[in-house]
């Protein structure tokens, strides 16, 4: 249903605006119109507007809620250490918000509506303003309602003061994403009836039949009786399917043809944006390796590879070479195999790539379940913990009378904290395992290379090299039935208290996925350390995909005080309850014990040449329990 005031709207615009072309700033038009690459806005001062307008995708009409009348919105880029000021005007009937993903800004200025800020009202202008020491690939969006799967969303890029360690001669923003025309309410409320109403790829006899061929019938049946009990489906990999989603890259569909321009011998950097709103997206370019230079907008050392997984929210930034006038088709599959966006890299402007045929479908296994390792074996790349404080043990995961105490828990091979199954929790993993060495859900049996997560090793050394002081563990947590996710089992609309983190700590939070889907998880002003074994150099990410049965840690360091949002960065996930405030806590404000040199560190040498660096896979699990670490574990607080 349309308001009188979007009717009318609509109607004066349709005329002029649904044409493609019209509706798409001049960074994302294809190359026949006459893009290069070239941004749109510039500067230090920038005006955005959020309005309705209507647009034409794949050949339909429908209405978008976006910025400054495109779709995506415009590539906003600046430089590094510049002094921005950006006003954003709220045209719509309802209260809106920008923020800024993986930006290092003051918490006031993150744009989420009720954590940092009140939002904004309708006709409001609200300045957001702040001065940045990181550059890179980043993007913005709504963080108010489902405004973000109406089209809410743009590229964002930060040039550096210095070059860029890596030469390239052009290069292109591809901005992934997923529209449909149904309303996201709609949307939510199919999903909160019926959790499976867009997987059209469930099994059939067809599927058992070649089961019982390949494993025998007994082995069949049980399997299938297995998932059965579970109430779940091994096809179960997105909530929200192209049973209803357009892929888009650019704002274009396949049948659009967005299509790039190179010269034979020129390096192209191609800055690769998921900015979806539930699709995980498999990208690769048939024929033409990818160099994966930077990650979540930081330097990687590089690395080369066919295919990547790429999770909502995630950025990567890659270099290709292409040395022949053929045409590549650049592919953005969806995990589920259930669509595609397919966009031409060619000598010649209006060319057009052949786009590939949908792979099969994958199929979830024991891994996926949580069963298919020792459930002590889960670190397996982990850094040495030794000088870890374990003393404070207080993190409670009792879904049902937890009161979201986030404090460390105990490493000294005491039993793991237990969570009860409430209404928010249907499965536990029974044996979550470290899955950093998988590219992803349906990469692992393809004939070329694929990523992971594993591979990955940041350019520069981590800034921080002290060893974590605590541990927090956190369940993912869903009931698919209901739909409802969750941490530790409590909705977001249930928690009664924040994470605490406090200033200047090294904490490393640690990630059980309880679940049988792949979460997107995000944490709002600060880049974590993605413990890969990678020693000093392990990847600094905002944003990290956490595998079904999957225990995954990451390294924070807390500079940045203030309340920040932690959530799944799956749309329908979040707005359904998997999120969390984390809370940086001042020094002056943080308990005495913290106050008092509380890591048994001499902070006055932080200064000082770093530790010798782990070797990779040292972890806790090599040492006898109770002194691994030289600490004394008698007395928990």
């Amino acid at each position: 249903m349309l308001s009188r005031r979007s009717l009318i709207k609509t109607t004066l615009g349709a005329g002029t605006a649904l044409g493609t072309a019209a509706l798409l700033p001049a960074w994302a038009r294809s190359a026949e119109q006459g893009n290069l690459g070239l941004p749109t806005l510039t500067g230090t001062q920038f005006d955005l507007t959020i309005d309705q307008f209507p647009v034409r995708l794949d050949g339909r009409a429908g209405l978008a809620t976006g910025i400054n009348g495109t779709l995506p919105g415009p590539l906003v880029r600046f430089r590094e250490g510049d002094d921005i000021t950006i006003n954003v005007t709220n045209n719509l009937e309802e209260d809106t918000s920008i923020h800024w993903h993986g930006l290092l800004v003051p918490f006031y200025m993150d744009g989420v509506p009720g954590v940092a800020f009140p939002g904004i009202k309708p006709g409001e202008t609200f300045t957001y303003r702040w001065n940045l020491n990181h550059s890179g690939t980043y993007w913005y969006h709504s963080h108010s309602g489902l405004q973000e799967q109406l089209g809410h969303y743009g590229p964002l890029i930060i040039d550096p003061k210095s070059p860029d360690p890596f030469a390239y001669d052009r290069e292109y923003v591809l901005v992934l994403s997923d529209w449909s025309f149904e309303s996201p309410h709609r949307i939510f409320s199919k999903l909160k009836k019926m959790s499976d109403s867009y997987n059209y790829n469930q099994r059939t006899l067809p599927d058992f039949l070649a089961d019982a061929s390949d494993k025998g019938l007994g082995a069949a049946l049980d399997q299938r009786m297995m998932w059965g009990a579970m109430r779940m489906s091994p096809r179960d990999l997105s909530d929200v399917t192209g049973a209803t989603y357009t892929y888009l890259i650019n704002g274009h569909a396949t049948a659009d043809n967005w299509n790039a321009i190179f010269q034979p011998g020129e390096k192209i950097r191609l800055r690769i944006i998921n900015a979806s709103a539930m699709t995980l997206f498999n990208f690769r370019i048939p024929g033409l390796p990818m160099k994966v230079v930077a990650a979540d907008g930081l330097n990687l050392q590089p690395v080369e590879t066919d295919e990547f997984q790429i999770g909502v929210a995630e950025t990567y930034d890659v270099i290709v070479a292409p040395e022949t006038s053929d045409t590549f088709a650049m592919v953005a599959e969806s995990i589920d195999r259930s669509g595609q966006a397919v966009a031409t890299l060619a000598p010649r402007a209006g060319m057009q790539a052949s786009a590939p045929a949908l792979r099969p479908v994958p199929t979830l296994t024991m891994a996926d379940m949580g069963m298919a390792g020792h459930g002590d074996m889960n670190m397996s790349a982990s850094e040495d913990m030794t000088g870890m404080d374990h003393s404070a043990m207080g993190h409670g995961t009792n879904a049902q009378t937890s009161t979201m105490d986030h404090g460390a828990h105990s490493m000294d091979g005491g039993p793991a904290p237990e969570i009860t199954r409430g209404p928010g929790v249907a499965n536990v993993a029974m044996m979550p395992m470290s899955r950093l060495d998988e590219p992803g859900i349906g990469l692992d049996d393809q004939p070329h290379r694929t990523l992971s997560y594993s591979q990955l090793r940041s350019k520069d050394a981590n800034p921080d090299l002290r060893l974590p002081e605590r541990e927090i563990e956190l369940h993912l947590t869903s009931n698919m039935e209901r739909y409802m996710w969750s941490f530790d089992g409590v909705k977001f609309s249930e928690v009664t208290e924040p994470i605490k983190f406090y200033e200047g700590e090294r904490v490393r939070l640690t990630m059980i996925n309880d679940t049988m889907m792949p979460h997107p998880i995000h944490l709002h002003g600060m880049f974590f350390d993605l413990v890969n074994g990678g020693g000093h150099h392990k990847p600094r990410k905002h944003t990290v995909i956490v595998k079904p049965g999957e225990k995954l840690s990451i390294d924070i360091t807390a500079n940045h005080v203030g309340d920040w949002a932690f959530h799944c960065h799956l749309l329908y996930h979040m707005h359904a309850g998997m999120m969390q405030v984390v809370s940086v806590i001042g020094a002056d404000d943080a308990p005495m014990h913290r106050q008092m040199d509380h890591d048994g560190m001499d902070h006055g040498d932080m200064g000082k040449a770093p530790p010798p660096e782990p070797q990779i896979g040292d972890d806790m699990m090599g040492h006898g329990h109770g002194e691994h670490d030289g600490m004394t574990h008698g007395e928990k607080s």
